[in-house]
C-alpha cells in the first residue's frame, strides 16, 4: 500500500476538541459556503475547539455534478480555500475542509487541513461512487490510498464518504498509524440508510480498532436530501454522540487519549426521525431548499380536494409558511361538491390564500376550436386531458405573473403507470411527492394530522379532513370516475410496483409470490410505456432507494418485455 505524506506535526496531546459542523451548503455558492465556514469557526473558537470538521466538498457544495469541471469554478474554490487557510494564522481552530482540488492537471475530491496560516495537508477521496445518483468517476480522479494527517501530535485518518464503505482505505490508515477516524460525508437520505450506515461504520471500527466520527451534510440539493444524523462510535462500538437528522448543528466533541487508544467522551444523543416521519421531514427539507436556494418567493398548488394535493399543500406550508403558499381550486362540471368543500377546508386549516377559477370557459373554447377536426369521433380521454391541460395552463400563468413556482402533485404510483397528463397535471417546477407511492401518501396524510416536524412552519393538529382521506381517489375527469376504473387497488398496485421498480424482480418471481399473472403483466406494461412521461416530469424528493431518472434510468425507446 502507498500512503500520502503531510508536513505538519506537533507534540503529542492527551486531549483533542473537535467541532462537528453538520451544515447545509449550497452548490455553487462559494461565497455563502465560506461565510458559513468563518461563522462556524468563530463559534467553535468560543467553545475552545482545536479543529473543525466540515462535510464533503463543503466549499463547492455537494454534489457539484459537471459544474466542477468548469475551470473558473475550480479556480474560485481554490482561492476560497487559500484565503481561509491564511486566516488560520490567528491561532484559532484549524479546519478540515472539503473542496475540489486540481493538482498535476488532475481534479480530486479533496479534504484539506488548514492550520497555522497554511494548507498543512491534503488527502484525496479514493473510492469514487458510480451508482444511483452518483457518477463521480466522470469528474474526479481517484486518489492514492492515504496515510493519516498529523495534527497536534494526533495521527488522524480522514477517509472521505465512500472510502469507509470498503475496508481498503481504513486498513491502510490503520496500518500507517491512524489513531482515530474523522469521516466527512455527503450521504443522501433514503428510508433504509440508517441501518446501512451503522452497519458499515461498525464494521470499520471493528476491523481497525479505531473510533470513528461520521459527519454528514444536511439540506436539499435538487432531488437529493441530506439528512445529517452525524454520529461518533468509540472503538468498543458504543455510541458516544448522535446529532439529529434534518437539522443544522455544530457540536463540540471531546477526545481523550487512554492507555488503549483515543476515546470520545459521551455527549448528547439526539433521537432520530425514522420511517414515515423521516420521509415526511425529507420531503419538507427538499422542498424548502429547492424554493429558497433557487430564489422563488413562494409556490402555487392546484388544490383538487384529493389526498395528493392536500398533502402537498401541507408540506408546502410546513416548508415555507402559509403566507408563501397559494392554492387554487379549478372546478369543472365533474367536480363533486364534496371535493369543493374538502379543498376549502384544507386551505382554511392551513391558512393559505385560496382562489377558485372555474375552467368551463377554457375547456369549452378549446373544444370549439377542435370541433371541426374531431367531427364524427366519440368523446374519449382526449377531452378528459383538455381539462387537465387547462388547469396546467392556468397554474403556469399564475406562476408567470406572480413568480411563484408551481408544485406538481403526482405520486410515484401515478408516475409509474403513466396515470398523469403531460402539460396538464404534470406541469410544475418541483414535486414533493414524486417518490412516494399512493399508499404512503394516505399514511402521511394521517401522520401529518397528529404530528409535524419540530421546525415545521405550519399549524399543529389535523389539517386534512378524514373524509378526504377515506373517499375513493378520483381524477374527476368524467362522471362517477374513480382511479380504480383504470388501475388496480393501490395496495395491490404498490406491492407489485415496489417489486418491479425498487427490487427489479423478474415477473416470474412476482407471480410466484402469489400475484395474478395477468395483473403483473399489465402493471409491467404500464410501467414500460410510461417512460417518456417520466423523462419529462418535474424533479422531486428522493426517499426510496430508486427514484425515477436519478437511480432508475431506462431508455424511452425500448422493445424488451418480460411478458407478451
Amino acid at each position: 500500500m502507498t500512503a500520502m505524506s503531510d508536513r505538519s506535526s506537533t507534540e503529542p496531546a492527551d486531549q483533542l476538541l473537535v467541532a462537528l459542523a453538520q451544515l447545509n451548503p449550497t452548490v455553487g455558492d462559494i461565497a455563502g459556503n465560506t461565510a458559513k465556514v468563518r461563522a462556524t469557526r468563530a463559534l467553535a473558537a468560543e467553545q475552545g475547539a482545536d479543529l473543525v470538521l466540515f462535510t464533503e466538498l463543503f466549499v463547492a457544495g455537494y454534489p457539484t455534478e459537471d459544474l466542477v469541471l468548469k475551470p473558473a469554478f475550480q479556480a474560485a474554490c481554490r482561492r476560497a480555500v487559500e484565503e481561509l487557510a491564511a486566516e488560520t494564522a490567528d491561532g484559532g481552530p484549524a479546519l478540515l475542509l472539503g473542496a475540489p482540488w486540481v493538482e498535476g492537471g488532475k481534479l480530486y475530491n479533496a479534504v484539506l487541513l488548514l492550520a497555522d496560516g497554511a494548507i498543512a495537508a491534503v488527502r484525496y477521496k479514493v473510492d469514487l461512487p458510480n451508482f444511483g445518483p452518483f457518477d463521480e468517476k466522470r469528474v474526479f480522479t481517484a486518489g492514492p490510498l492515504p496515510g493519516p494527517i498529523a495534527f497536534k501530535g494526533v495521527r488522524i485518518g480522514v477517509p472521505v464518504c465512500e472510502d469507509v464503505w470498503s475496508p481498503d482505505v481504513i486498513e491502510c490508515l490503520a496500518e500507517t498509524g491512524a489513531e482515530l477516524l474523522l469521516n466527512p460525508n455527503g450521504s443522501p437520505y433514503r428510508r433504509t440508510v440508517y441501518d446501512e450506515r451503522t452497519n458499515v461504520a461498525v464494521a470499520r471500527v471493528v476491523e481497525s480498532g479505531l473510533p470513528l466520527a461520521y459527519l454528514n451534510q444536511v439540506g436539499g440539493q435538487d432531488e437529493l436530501v441530506f439528512d445529517g444524523a452525524s454520529f461518533v462510535l468509540n472503538a468498543d462500538r458504543s455510541l458516544a454522540v448522535q446529532l439529529p437528522n434534518f437539522q443544522e448543528r455544530v457540536r463540540l466533541t471531546r477526545w481523550e487519549r487512554w492507555a488503549d487508544g483515543w476515546r470520545c467522551e459521551e455527549g448528547a444523543r439526539a433521537p432520530l426521525l425514522v420511517d414515515d416521519e423521516a420521509d415526511y421531514a425529507a420531503c419538507v427539507t427538499g422542498l424548502t431548499d429547492y424554493v429558497e436556494k433557487n430564489g422563488f418567493p413562494g409556490v402555487v398548488i392546484g388544490l383538487s380536494g384529493g389526498v395528493d394535493s392536500a398533502l402537498c399543500a401541507a408540506m408546502a406550508v410546513d416548508a415555507l409558511g402559509a403566507n408563501r403558499v397559494q392554492c387554487v381550486m379549478m372546478p369543472y362540471r365533474f367536480t363533486a361538491p364534496q371535493s369543493l368543500a374538502d379543498a376549502a377546508d384544507v386551505a382554511r386549516a392551513l391558512g393559505v390564500r385560496y382562489d377558485i377559477l372555474p375552467i368551463a370557459p377554457g375547456v369549452e373554447a378549446l373544444e370549439a376550436v377542435l370541433a371541426p377536426l374531431f367531427e364524427g369521433r366519440a368523446r374519449d380521454v382526449t377531452e378528459e386531458n383538455l381539462q387537465a391541460r387547462v388547469r396546467g395552463t392556468l397554474l403556469m400563468s399564475i406562476s408567470n405573473k406572480f413568480c411563484a413556482m408551481v408544485l406538481t402533485t403526482g405520486n410515484k404510483s401515478e408516475l409509474s403507470t403513466g396515470y398523469a397528463t403531460l402539460y396538464g397535471d404534470m406541469n410544475g417546477g418541483y414535486n414533493p411527492l414524486k417518490d412516494l407511492y399512493k399508499t404512503q401518501v394516505f399514511r402521511l396524510c394521517r401522520l401529518r394530522n397528529r404530528w409535524k416536524p419540530a421546525h415545521a412552519l405550519g399549524p399543529g393538529g389535523a389539517v386534512i379532513p378524514d373524509r378526504l382521506i377515506d373517499k375513493p381517489p378520483t381524477a374527476e375527469l368524467r362522471d362517477n370516475q374513480t382511479d380504480q376504473d383504470s388501475l388496480p387497488p393501490y395496495e395491490l398496485l404498490d406491492a407489485i410496483l415496489t417489486r418491479l421498480v425498487e427490487r427489479e424482480l423478474p415477473v416470474a418471481d412476482i407471480v410466484a409470490e402469489g400475484y395474478d399473472p395477468a395483473l403483473v403483466a399489465r402493471v409491467e406494461r404500464l410501467l414500460n410505456i410510461a417512460e417518456y412521461k417520466r423523462r419529462q416530469a418535474a424533479p422531486g424528493v428522493k426517499v426510496t432507494p430508486r427514484i425515477f431518472n436519478r437511480d432508475r434510468r431506462y431508455p424511452i425507446t425500448n422493445r424488451f418485455r418480460e411478458t407478451g
